[in-house]
This record gives structure tokens, sequence and C-alpha cells, in this order.
């Protein structure tokens, strides 16, 4: 019987901070969980598609944008359920007992969120997060998401939007749970912009994302995605 499990990763010039989110999955590989890998790139310059290939990776290639580069690497794939990951977030160790405990219950999964990076402020806005996941079950993309292929089905899959598309499809989803053990994303955009500055201006964003607005007035401003 062929593993279950196929993850799906977006990128853009990614080569750097996926070289340790690839060596995370290493472990799932190992337990015979992992099925294939989907590597959904929207244009790379450096050598993410040389990684993709020298790791067996299947390498799906088209126009830069998440949602549309999730809803073509989902498409490639194969498995019964998804692990959709961003290339700069790492699994915890032990990430493949709480995927299979998620596959078992039947539902969506997600994973609290941690940053590699010390202070307050990440974990102010790393809280939030979590707090937000948990309480009306709305986790997003850099949380990962497990997810079954017939509830994706189901859900209509990603959307083709430049940005929310991770909101977009979580509402339609049955709600997720909390997987055990924390993933870890990589703190380069909010140090760049300033912890509170990003936070607050993604808020924003959602909430505007609530209300109705257009998916790519929301991307404007916010930089380049996919990766």
């Amino acid at each position: 019987m062929p593993a279950p499990l196929s993850i799906v990763i977006p990128t853009l010039n990614a080569e750097a901070a996926l070289k340790p989110c690839l060596a995370a999955l290493m472990e799932g590989v190992e337990a015979g969980l992992v099925r294939e890998l989907v590597i959904s790139d929207g244009g790379s310059q450096d050598e993410t598609e040389a990684l993709a290939a020298a790791i067996g990776a299947v390498f799906v290639a088209g126009p830069s944008g998440r949602g549309g580069q999730l809803r073509r690497g989902v498409a490639a794939s194969k498995g019964d359920w998804l692990l959709v990951l961003h290339a700069d977030s790492v699994l915890p160790p032990g990430w493949s007992d709480s995927v299979l405990a998620g596959i078992a219950r039947a539902a969506p999964g997600y994973f609290p969120l941690a940053f590699a990076a010390p202070g307050l402020a990440p974990r102010i806005v790393a809280g939030w997060a979590n707090l937000r996941a948990r309480l009306i079950g709305l986790p997003f993309g850099d949380q990962g998401l497990l997810v079954s292929r017939a509830d994706y089905d189901a859900a209509g899959g990603y959307p083709d939007i430049p940005l929310m598309e991770d909101m977009a499809l979580v509402r339609a989803l049955p709600r997720a749970h909390r997987l055990a053990g924390r993933i870890e994303t990589n703190p380069a955009r909010y140090a760049a912009r300033g912890w509170l500055r990003q936070g607050a201006a993604n808020m924003w964003r959602q909430l505007r994302f609530f209300a109705g607005a257009d998916p790519a007035r929301l991307a404007r401003g916010y930089g380049p995605r996919g990766d």
C-alpha cells in the first residue's frame, strides 16, 4: 500500500530556506509516511529546482503566487493526505507521529507556531497566531496544514489568489485541530519590517479580507510570495 502523505511546498528563490525544511522531512520518509514531496515553483532564479531534483521531489513550475502554486502542487500530488508547508518553516522532531495521530483523527490539523528568533516580540506574534487558531479555528499557512484529499476537494481547493489563499481554504474546511509539537518559521519578513508593525499589518489585511476586500489589492505592499 502506498504511503498516505504528500507534502506540498511552494517556492520562489527559496534555496537557502528550503534546506533546513527538507532536512526535517527525512523523519517522515524514514518512517514510511511520505509518499512524495512536491515542490511547486513560481519562477526561481536560484538553485531551488536543482535542490528538488537532488532529493527526488516532483517539481512543478508555473507563474508566481502562492495560491496558484499550491493549487498546482496539490494537483500534481497523489497521496490520500496532504501536508502543506512553507519553504521557510521547519517541522519539529516527532512530527511524523503527530501527523499520524492527525490522520487517525480524520480531521484537518495544524502545528502551533514558533519563530526562530529570541525575544518578546516573536513570542507575542506567535502567541496571537496560536490563540487565533485555537479559538476560532483559523491557522495560517506558516503553521502547516494537514488535510485529507477528500476534505480538500470538497472545499474546492486553494483559490488562485495572490494573498489569503490559506484563510480562504481553511474557512471552507472542517475545523482544524492542533497537532503536537511546534513548527518553527524563519522570522526574516518580521525582522525586516518590524515585529509589531508586520503583525498589525497582517491583522488588518485579514480583517479586510473577511469584509470582502479584493486579495489583489491586499497583496500590494506585502512583497513577493511563494516561498
